[in-house]
C-alpha cells in the first residue's frame, strides 16, 4: 500500500473515531448529528453549486448519487439510535466490522480488485476481532441491548452500501468535495423532523457548541480523506484498515467514557492494529 494512502486512511480513522466520541457524549444525538453537518453544509454550498455547474454525467451515475444520499441518510439516523441504546465501545466496533467485511468482499467482485493470501488473512483477523470487540452477549452487566445490536448491523450495512456507490461515482470523475456535501445534504434532509421533534436545538448548541464546531470539520473531513485514499489505492485495501478507528474508538470509550471490559478489549484491538499491518505491508 502506498505511504501516502496509509496515512489518509490512518488520519481518517482517527478522525472518525473522534466525532463519533462527541455524538455518544452529546444531549441528543440526532440534535448534534444535524448541526455539525448543517455547519459543513453552509460552508461548502458555494463549491458545490460551481462544480455541479460543470459537470456532464450520465443519467446512470445521477441515479448513484442519489442512491448514495439515500443510503447515508438511513446510515445517520440509525446511527443516533445506536448510540442512544448502547455503549460507544461496543457498537461502533460492531458496526464498522461488518461495514468493512461486506464493502471488502463485494469490492472485489464489483470493481475487480484483488488481495494477496496475507491480505485475506489481515481482513479475517479484522473481522473476527471486530465481532469479538463487540462482545455479543445479551445477558449480563456487559451485554449488548438487543436493540443496539440491531441499529448497529443496519448501520454497517449502510456504511456498505454508500462507500461502495460512492467509489464508482468517484470513477466518474466527481471530486470527493462533492461527494461530501451529497452526504451533507442527506443528513440535513433525514435528521430535520427528529430534530424539530426533539425540540432541543438551542440546548444542544448552548452545551456543545465548541464539540459542534470542532465535529463540524472532523465528521466530514474524515470521510473526504478516506476518498481521497480511495482515489489511489483499491478499495478491498483500504476499507479494512480505516477500521484502525476502532482501536481509537475502544481506546476513548474506555478512558473517556469509563465503559467497562477494558483489558479484553484492548487486546482485542490489538488484534485488529496486526491485521491492519498485514493488509498495509502484504496485503
Amino acid at each position: 500500500m502506498e505511504l501516502l494512502s496509509l496515512l489518509l486512511v490512518l488520519s481518517s480513522g482517527l478522525t472518525h473515531a473522534l466525532w463519533n466520541l462527541f455524538t455518544k457524549r452529546s444531549i441528543h444525538k440526532s440534535v448534534f448529528l444535524w448541526c455539525i453537518h448543517s455547519v459543513t453544509l453552509i460552508f461548502l454550498m458555494p463549491y458545490f453549486l460551481i462544480e455541479m455547474s460543470k459537470l456532464q454525467l450520465s443519467p446512470h451515475i445521477y441515479g448513484l448519487m442519489l442512491l448514495s444520499m439515500t443510503i447515508q441518510g438511513c446510515y445517520i439516523t440509525l446511527l443516533s439510535k445506536a448510540y442512544t441504546h448502547g455503549d460507544m465501545s461496543q457498537v461502533y466496533p460492531f458496526m464498522r466490522g461488518l461495514g468493512a467485511m461486506l464493502t471488502s468482499l463485494c469490492s472485489l467482485v464489483l470493481f475487480h480488485e484483488q488481495l494477496k493470501p496475507l491480505g485475506y488473512m489481515g481482513l479475517g483477523i479484522i473481522t473476527f476481532s471486530l465481532f469479538a470487540l463487540s462482545g455479543l452477549r445479551f445477558r449480563g452487566p456487559s451485554g449488548v441491548n438487543p436493540k443496539a445490536l440491531i441499529y448497529a448491523c443496519l448501520v454497517g450495512l449502510c456504511i456498505s452500501g454508500y462507500t461502495l456507490t460512492d467509489k464508482a461515482i468517484l470513477d466518474a470523475g466527481v471530486s470527493p468535495v462533492t461527494l461530501i456535501q451529497l452526504s451533507n445534504i442527506s443528513y440535513f434532509i433525514a435528521l430535520i423532523i427528529p430534530v424539530m421533534l426533539a425540540g432541543q436545538l438551542k440546548q444542544e448548541w448552548s452545551v456543545n457548541w465548541r464539540t459542534i464546531l470542532l465535529g463540524s470539520v472532523l465528521a466530514p473531513g474524515s470521510y473526504l480523506l478516506f476518498l481521497f485514499a480511495m482515489r489511489l489505492t483499491p478499495l478491498a485495501h483500504i476499507a479494512p484498515v480505516r477500521e484502525i478507528s476502532t482501536v481509537f474508538g475502544t481506546i476513548l470509550g474506555i478512558l473517556v467514557l469509563r465503559e467497562q471490559q477494558g483489558w479484553r478489549r484492548i487486546l482485542t484491538s490489538m488484534l485488529i492494529t496486526f491485521g491492519i499491518i498485514a493488509i498495509a505491508l502484504w496485503g
